[in-house]
Order: structure tokens, then C-alpha cells, then sequence
């Protein structure tokens, strides 16, 4: 009861573009908690496509709202707020942020005929064991980001000790689990593997194991909170041990945690949509507003982009007349052009390396 009280009261109305809205969608993520940052990128994106696509008419003459709900990244949360925003009557959700909100709360969108378009969630089990067809993502599956991952570990540091750590979500277990798949297939083998408890301050005993081993190579599957302060207590115990890890430290409050020991650390995410040219004029606006573009906002806005056209093509937005034009359809969006397979899938460039550098992460020059 908690939960769901939490939820009802972490759901906030915006009026965006008309002083009537037509249509209600949504927008969900961690609003609040250790992963606001990344709640904060998807609600500058929805926000920012719900007022171009208001201000050039609507969606087939309707004006948008949006409802922005806060599931903290807790799956019980994340039923909890699915199941509000079904009895308001919303029709679209471009969200979760995390797969383990993702996941539980399709269930919910599927028996209640709402789609749903996540902007992050990369679980692979996210698709691959959807509960009906209603249900996609603009981002890339964690397999193909583990794979990458773990090719570029047995191919650069083939003599090197290297650990796997996760923290035990359906993203962190998964991506790590990915990426070792992916080394040990390329002819690695894993020095360790561990799994560690998200949330806490210290890392200290992890640290301190991964010295004695020698680890010369760090995967983390787990977020930016908790790969930063790793990072930056194996500097304090003298190590210069390398950390590796996915799309999660998309932000700039990984640097925030790290300070200077963030320096060097790889990442991998998709190509920077930022530097899309149909992206610029919704980067600068999002900027010019003080708003961020960075990671997962101009996922959002392509996520509503994508089903916006797809309403557009079916002169409706009823569920199934929408589920067969995005099935169907292919999409202009600020991530460029894309289309969804017969999972829900997106067809876009897979992922890419970046390296962290005096605060600002960029492509790895290799």
C-alpha cells in the first residue's frame, strides 16, 4: 500500500502547447532516488517533444498532455504507477528507465492495451519474453552491448586478469552476464566474478579483493553511483586497475562521484545522438531551456516521435490500429531513421566505446 501510495503521489500532470490536451500519454522513470539523473534526461525529452509536436498541430489535430511518473527504479513501484496511469485513461508510455521497472510494468500496459516504448530498458528478456505485441524499445538489448563489450576485452587485454561484477538488477546481472559470455567465447577467462549490493557507500571489501587478485580489468554491470565509487576507492588503495562498463554511466554525475579517478574509464552506448544533424534544433532548444540532452533524453523524444507518426498512419491511436503501424511503419526521428522487428526491436547503429576525459566522455580513439 505503501508503494502504490508513493506512486499515485510521485505522478504529476503537465500541460504542454494547449490549454485543452486530447490525448494522454506518459513518461516513467526514476524521478527520484540514486537514478534521478536518468529520470531527468527522459522527462526533458517527453517534455520537449510533446511541445514541438503541440506546436505544429498535434497528433491527427489532438493536442498532447503528459503524465510524468516516478518509479524510483523499484518494480513494485513500477506496477504500482502502470496501474495508475491505466485508470487516467493514458494510452501511451515511453518509459521505463530501468529494465527491472520495465519489465513488470509491460505486464500491466499489455493487459490494459497500452503501448509502450521504452527509451533504456535493455534487458534482452524486456522483448524477447514480452507479454504482447504492444510492447518495444528505441534502445539497443544488452546482448549486443555485452557482445561488444566482450570482444573489445579479449582482443586488448587477452594477458591481462579481468573481473566481472554486477549488482544483481536485471540490467547490472544481465550486462555483466552478457559481456562475459561474449569475452569467453572470444578465448578470455574470468579472473573473478561477484555480485555486490547496489546502494551502498563502500566498497571497500569489493576493492580490496579485486587488489589481492591483481585485477588488472574491471567490468561492472550496475550503475554510475556505484561503478564511481569503485573507481574511486581503487585509486585511494593505489590501484590503477582499468573499470569497464555500459550505457548507465550516460551521465555527468558519474564524473560527479569519480573526480579525477574517473579518468580513462570505458563505457559502451549507442552512437551520441547529439551529434545527429536532425538532432540539433531539439539538442539546442533542450540547452537553451537549461535542460539536458545528454544519454536517455533524446531516446524519450524519439520514443514519442515514433509513436506519434505511428497514430499519425493509423488515423487513431486505438491500441491494435497503433500496434500495426509501428510494426509496420518506418520512423524519422532524432536518432535517425528506424523501424521495429517482429520483438519490438529497434533497427538502429549498434554500440561504441567511449572513454571518460577531464570530465566529459567522448568516442574511444582506437
Amino acid at each position: 500500500m505503501k508503494k502504490a501510495l508513493m506512486a499515485g503521489a510521485a505522478l504529476s500532470l503537465l500541460m504542454t502547447g494547449s490549454a485543452w490536451a486530447d490525448i494522454t500519454i506518459a513518461t516513467v522513470g526514476p524521478m527520484t532516488g540514486q537514478y534521478a539523473t536518468f529520470g531527468e534526461q527522459m522527462r526533458a525529452g517527453a517534455e520537449q517533444a510533446i511541445a514541438d509536436i503541440n506546436e505544429a498541430g498535434g497528433v491527427n489535430g489532438e493536442m498532447l498532455k503528459l503524465e510524468v511518473g516516478d518509479d524510483a527504479c523499484d518494480p513494485k513501484q513500477a506496477v504500482a504507477v502502470a496501474n495508475q496511469l491505466a485508470g487516467q485513461g493514458v494510452t501511451f508510455v515511453a518509459g521505463h528507465f530501468c529494465s527491472g521497472s520495465s519489465i513488470p510494468a509491460s505486464q500491466v500496459y499489455s493487459e490494459e492495451g497500452i503501448i509502450q516504448i521504452s527509451p533504456a530498458s535493455t534487458n534482452p528478456a524486456f522483448t524477447d519474453e514480452r507479454p504482447g505485441p504492444g510492447i518495444y524499445r528505441v534502445c539497443g538489448r544488452d546482448d549486443q552491448q555485452g557482445d561488444v563489450a566482450g570482444k573489445f576485452l579479449a582482443e586488448n587485454f587477452a594477458d591481462e586478469k579481468i573481473a566481472f561484477v554486477h549488482d544483481k538488477t536485471a540490467y547490472g546481472k544481465g550486462l555483466a552476464d552478457a559481456t562475459k559470455a561474449a569475452f569467453e567465447a572470444a578465448g578470455g577467462t574470468a579472473a573473478l566474478y561477484e555480485a555486490y549490493t547496489a546502494g551502498e557507500k563502500d566498497y571497500t571489501a569489493l576493492v580490496s579483493k579485486l587488489k589481492q587478485e591483481g585485477i588488472d580489468v574491471l567490468y561492472v554491470g550496475g550503475y554510475h553511483t556505484e561503478a564511481g565509487l569503485m573507481a574511486r576507492q581503487m585509486r585511494e588503495q593505489g590501484m590503477d586497475t582499468l573499470l569497464v562498463s555500459g550505457d548507465a554511466l550516460v551521465t555527468d554525475e558519474y564524473w560527479a562521484v569519480t573526480g579525477e579517478a574517473g579518468e580513462g574509464t570505458l563505457m559502451t552506448f549507442s552512437p551520441d545522438p547529439r551529434k545527429n544533424e536532425i538532432a540539433k534544433p531539439v539538442v539546442d532548444a533542450l540547452l537553451a531551456a537549461g535542460k539536458t540532452a545528454e544519454g536517455y533524453a533524446l531516446y524519450t523524444y524519439a520514443a514519442i516521435q515514433a509513436w506519434a507518426q505511428a497514430v499519425e498512419a493509423a488515423g487513431s491511436n486505438e491500441y491494435e490500429a497503433v500496434i500495426e503501424a509501428l510494426d509496420a511503419g518506418d520512423f524519422e526521428t532524432v536518432l535517425g531513421p528506424l523501424e521495429f522487428d517482429e520483438k519490438g526491436d529497434v533497427t538502429l547503429p549498434g554500440y561504441v566505446l567511449y572513454e571518460w576525459k577531464d570530465g566529459e566522455y567522448d568516442y574511444l580513439e582506437q
